[in-house]
């Protein structure tokens, strides 16, 4: 940090919240919605899935990689000095304490609840015998084919096992075939089959009536081994390391490198056990021992081990009145006709709020380019944009026509590497020109550039976004989206992308701030400007909206700010590894985090800069590998009536008392009450102001 800039007073407190602890309270805010009676049925049932699948993926990624380094006996990672073992038995200890509360609130509220609706999950006790006969003929028709039942012994090994999947552990008494005594066997259950069945309605009283896998295989296991007996059968599911790793420096085709890595991905190293509650310990032992886990790697449950397939019920069951209410994206005026975009950019800019106002000008911005003859290139990243994509559709058409198409897509965005490398290779097939993100520094900026030649002349038109390229994500994730026709900005796209294909910097750019070159020393320098100005009397203010801070040098420079006098709020999604509120550390720093039915995904800085405030929208977290380890882009918003759409929707944030959680500095977070004041939700005040009226 400069020396000119105010210095931290010592702190009291270890001043860093470790980032790991962090985001599982972020899963344990996701998981309060399950008991939020304002949320709809079905939504409480998909947060809880949410919840499940965040802690999957927190296994497979953050555990996997806790374990590798206690290994090494690699030292702390994280500012927070915790070492591997202290933090793996701080998350064992919270993640026990969640897992609780999921099957608590399964068991004990929303199944009693869904069945009063009429939603029913029926156990085996509860079967009529007419549809124990339905299930006898679907466990005979649609699983038994696909069944692969194996005893266990030496000439028949513990099968492998893919990562989450759902299997059976079955106790065995008596002789095989072959005369030789038999004690256990695995069942898995294919991939292939639904874990969700409906019954049919004849069969059931009035309403929705369904049957997990889970309960049909159990019910009939004893078939599958005839001569021996079954004593016990009991679910399990291991989660193993994905984390991929890519040796920038030894790889010579990124493509066959990182399709290998998928493949063995599915069998990485288990990190996590989980099987019934009811599961006899020397079984448990067993599979532990077959695993290389310890005991506290094995988590017992009341209910299904696959707990996040209970989500296909929300939509199976065809019951809105038990869902959030549907509604209609909006469109700001200028977009309302049906005037073509590009004649409509080169008047104002044009600034979107997804979800509540419509994402379909992005997918028209691509789909004109493609079709209009006067365009002769288009520039796209694409990170996550779904196996479908219509972004994809249109480029292909577009190099299919002749036009100039440059495409930078991410391989290594977590989860969607095979659909990357699927689109990929349809655009390379099409002509269009396939860049991959640099090994090491993921493409993760969001933008798209339009050459059209107009009057003679080339005319750059541009798209950026705090989200990513996928109509899906967009109806479920808050982003905002930025159109424009300005020269300068062109120029800047135009250079950034000539760095993500030729790998030279992009020099003298006039409006955007980039990573991992100048972003980082942008933002710290204009914090660092707020305590100037709040030393020297003018107006000092930032707000920032992100969904994660971590990065120890930014963090740093905000405890000095705060020290300065600075006012400071953060609306930090996920999660936040500065502490607020501690005297002479951050004081005046707040921290909230806003939950609701959209996930709050957009980031925007804002600084008031002694009266003239500045604004940016950015595809960038405050986190170490978004400044330093990642290709992002971070824009200003100058025209003053777009600042003041932004500001508004900053402040109607920051008044929400309905959907947010303030975080007190021990790194606990507090849900916010209306208490006396009139009730403010965020998230409904955007649907009700930006969103088309219904009807």
């Amino acid at each position: 940090m400069d020396a000119s800039a105010p210095q931290i007073a010592t702190p009291v407190v270890d001043p860093y919240i470790n980032r790991d602890l962090s985001l599982l309270e972020f899963n344990r805010r996701v998981l309060a919605q399950v008991s939020d009676p304002a949320v709809p049925l079905l939504e409480r049932l998909r947060f809880l899935c949410i919840s499940s699948t965040n802690l999957d993926e927190f296994f497979e990624i953050r555990v996997a990689a806790l374990k590798q380094r206690l290994e090494i006996n690699a030292p702390a990672a994280g500012p927070d000095r915790l070492t591997p073992r202290q933090l793996l038995d701080e998350i064992r200890a919270r993640s026990l304490s969640l897992v609780s509360r999921q099957y608590e609130l399964l068991n004990q509220a929303l199944l009693p609840a869904l069945e009063r609706e009429g939603i029913r999950f029926l156990p085996r006790d509860r079967w009529t015998p007419a549809q124990s006969r339905w299930l006898d003929t679907y466990f005979e028709e649609e699983v038994v084919p696909v069944l692969t039942p194996l005893t266990l012994d030496p000439s028949r090994p513990f099968p492998r096992m893919l990562n989450k999947s759902l299997n059976f552990i079955v106790r065995l008494k008596g002789r095989d075939a072959f005369g030789r005594l038999r004690h256990r066997a695995v069942v898995q259950a294919p991939r292939s089959l639904p874990r969700v069945i409906r019954l049919p309605d004849e069969l059931c009283e009035p309403g929705d009536n369904y049957v997990l896998l889970s309960s049909i295989i159990h019910a009939h296991v004893d078939e599958l081994f005839p001569g021996l007996k079954v004593e016990g059968c009991y679910q399990f599911r291991v989660t193993r390391n994905s984390n991929l790793y890519v040796d920038d420096e030894e790889v010579d085709d990124l493509v066959l490198a990182l399709q290998g890595q998928l493949a063995a991905s599915r069998y990485g190293a288990a990190v996590r056990l989980e099987i019934n509650k009811d599961c006899p310990e020397d079984l448990s032992d067993f599979l532990l021992d077959h695993f290389d886990l310890e005991r506290s790697d094995l988590y017992a449950v009341d209910g299904p081990v696959n707990l996040n397939r209970l989500a296909t019920v929300c939509d199976m069951a065809h019951r809105p009145d038990l869902c959030y209410p549907p509604f209609k994206p909006g469109l700001p005026p200028a977009l309302r006709s049906q005037e073509d975009i590009f004649q409509v950019l080169k008047r104002q800019n044009v600034l979107l709020h997804h979800p509540y106002e419509s994402f379909a000008p992005v997918v028209d911005f691509i789909a004109r380019a493609a079709a209009d003859p006067n365009v002769l290139a288009i520039k796209q990243t694409l990170y996550r944009t779904g196996a479908e994509s219509p972004f994809v559709d249109h480029l292909v058409k577009a190099a299919r026509a002749g036009k100039e198409v440059t495409v930078v897509v991410e391989l290594m965005a977590r989860f969607d590497e095979a659909a990357n490398i699927t689109l990929a290779t349809r655009l390379q097939e099409a002509g269009a020109h396939v860049v991959y993100g640099l090994v090491g520094y993921k493409t993760h900026a969001k933008m798209a550039l339009v050459v059209r030649r107009e009057h003679g002349r080339l005319v750059r038109y541009v798209h950026l976004g705090t989200g990513n390229y996928h109509p899906g994500t967009a109806r479920l994730y808050t982003d905002y989206g930025y159109f424009s026709a300005s020269r300068q900005l062109g120029e800047d796209v135009h250079k950034l992308f000539m760095q993500l294909t030729s790998l030279t910097a992009a020099r003298d750019l006039s409006r955007m701030l980039t990573a991992p070159f100048e972003l980082f020393d942008a933002i710290r320098a204009r914090i660092e400007r707020e305590a100037r100005n709040a030393e020297a009397g003018r107006p000092a203010r930032i707000i920032a909206k992100l969904n994660a801070l971590t990065e120890p040098g930014i963090i740093d420079a905000l405890y000095a700010a705060s020290g300065a006098g600075v006012e400071i709020d953060l609306i930090v999604r996920g999660i936040c590894s500065l502490r607020p509120g501690i005297p002479g550390l951050s004081d005046n720093i707040r921290v909230r985090s806003i939950v609701g039915r959209f996930l709050e995904h957009s980031r925007v800085y804002y600084f008031e800069n002694g009266g003239d405030p500045e604004y940016f929208c950015s595809s960038a977290d405050w986190m170490d590998r978004n400044f330093f380890r990642r290709t992002e882009a971070c824009f200003p918003i100058r025209r003053r009536a777009l600042k003041e759409r932004l500001k508004a929707d900053l402040d109607v944030l920051l008044a929400d008392n309905c959907q947010a959680w303030i975080l007190h500095g021990d790194g606990h977070y507090e849900k916010r009450e209306p208490g006396e004041e009139p009730p403010v939700s965020a998230q409904e005040h955007l649907l009700a102001t930006l969103a088309s009226p219904p009807g």
